[in-house]
């Protein structure tokens, strides 16, 4: 396939434990969502991110306002991106700490009109409705495009997660429809790079003299 039949998909999962359900959630929307892309003759180019390898530099950005190497490289990844996964455990009805600080440490405008499938997991289905009442409310925020379908998997969900017929399996299939027809039907743009005219450090410094 060619470089203009391939879209890039970047997903990330903000599971704490290895394993967790949110990267074995995260695995399986994307194998939907490539699927779905291979439907309409499509090659999709996966990018898994887990959040825990970079907690620590995420923690860095957010006191200097800079990330690190590998984690310049994930922000400029999700930049590039044609389409995102992202999946959070819930912890007391809402979205982790660290899910919600990966995307504050996203330079202004990263998200703006990407296509985003949305995912959670927790241990009751009680907090599914996290989803609806705070991840997505985040991301219209960041001016990104969730598809309809957002996907909660509770720890029942899993014991049906191989019978295709299965709740959890329709739902999965659906959104990575969904996103994949987003992901299909979006103009492509060269984006720019946010660090490209950045100040170097040196001359913020000399600002900061008497």
């Amino acid at each position: 396939m060619s470089e203009t039949n391939t879209r890039t998909l970047t997903v990330v999962s903000a599971g704490l434990t290895q394993p967790s359900s949110s990267r074995l959630l995260a695995d399986r929307l994307s194998a939907a969502t490539t699927d779905a892309l291979a439907d309409r003759g499509l090659v999709a180019d996966v990018e898994i991110v887990e959040l825990r390898d970079h907690a620590h530099a995420i923690t860095d950005n957010l006191l200097t306002g800079f990330p690190g190497g590998a984690l310049r490289t994930v922000t400029e990844r999700v930049a590039a991106s044609d389409g995102l996964i992202a999946v959070t455990p819930i912890f007391n009805a809402s979205y982790s700490g660290l899910f919600k600080e990966f995307f504050d440490v996203l330079e202004p405008g990263t998200l703006d009109g990407a296509p985003v499938l949305l995912g959670a997991t927790g241990g009751t289905a009680r907090h599914s409705l996290a989803l609806e009442h705070a991840v997505r409310p985040m991301f219209a925020y960041l001016r990104a495009a969730p598809v309809p379908t957002a996907v909660y998997a509770a720890s029942e969900d899993w014991a049906g997660a191989d019978d295709r017929d299965g709740g959890l399996a329709q739902r999965i299939a659906r959104a990575g429809d969904e996103l994949a027809a987003a992901v299909a039907g979006r103009e492509r743009t060269e984006r720019a790079d946010p660090f490209e005219n950045s100040v170097p450090f040196e001359e913020l410094l000399a600002r900061q003299t008497p």
